[in-house]
């Protein structure tokens, strides 16, 4: 069986990330003969990293990398794939509002399906997501703007529960600039430009408190950044020209 890594990204999550590492290491003992977790501390000042580290104990297969600075979720991603080995990689939010049960279903789901990309979607039909209206709101109009700028075949970018073949971010990474709010976007973009083949799964949020409303900011930024990655595909034709380490 392949070998799987499963990279989270973590920003000031002390009192929760052994508990997501203990979980994540549990589920992935019933069914992946080979398996690494790589925890990504971007920059956190609560203990992050030292609390990850204090789980290395119960979770030989973990490895612990610290940012200094909070450099944003898209390069968090970067340096985790960078460091990771495994064939299939999994990037999953650190906070558990995604249970990590589900990664079994994900990789099967990738194999039925021949995919290069299977992301887990809120707007599955099969999916179970208390959802606030304002959020549903925003996702949809990001989901028309993107689908009309890229014609990506997903409708939805942003859960953080992502399943890749290897080899479709080996190409993708070493191209992608974006750094926070559209880093998923940019990626997926980039990968369905080269050709991979991106799938939807339904997922399962388990969020315990209220969802806070997305302040206009970081629309903004979001949207700005969106329209920068479709300058670059469609004008400049960075992606295409962009080295590759």
């Amino acid at each position: 069986m392949s070998m799987i890594s499963v990279i989270l990204p973590a920003w000031n999550e002390a009192t929760r990330i052994g508990a997501t590492i203990a979980r994540t290491r549990a589920h992935l003992a019933t069914w992946a003969e080979r398996f690494e977790i790589v925890v990504v501390d971007d920059g956190s000042s609560d203990g992050t990293a030292e609390a990850a580290e204090a789980a290395r104990a119960a979770a030989p297969e973990l490895r612990v990398l610290r940012l200094f600075s909070n450099r944003g979720k898209g390069e968090a991603l970067r340096q985790g794939f960078a460091a990771s080995r495994g064939e299939r990689v999994v990037f999953l939010d650190a906070d558990m509002d995604l249970p990590p049960e589900q990664l079994g279903a994900l990789a099967a789901f990738m194999e039925r399906e021949d995919a290069d990309v299977v992301i887990g979607s809120k707007w599955h039909p099969r999916s179970q997501v208390d959802y606030p209206w304002h959020r549903r709101l925003v996702s949809l109009v990001y989901f028309t703007l993107t689908r009309i700028l890229f014609g990506l075949p997903v409708r939805d970018t942003q859960t953080g529960i992502k399943l890749f073949r290897r080899e479709a971010l080996a190409r993708a990474m070493p191209r992608l600039l974006v750094k926070a709010y559209a880093s998923d976007l940019e990626l997926l973009v980039v990968v369905h430009h080269f050709g991979g083949r991106i799938v939807e799964a339904p997922v399962v949020i388990e969020r315990t408190g209220k969802y806070p409303r997305i302040a206009a900011s970081a629309m903004f930024r979001a949207g700005w950044d969106t329209l920068a990655v479709f300058y670059r595909l469609h004008v400049l034709g960075y992606y295409d020209e962009a080295p590759v380490a």
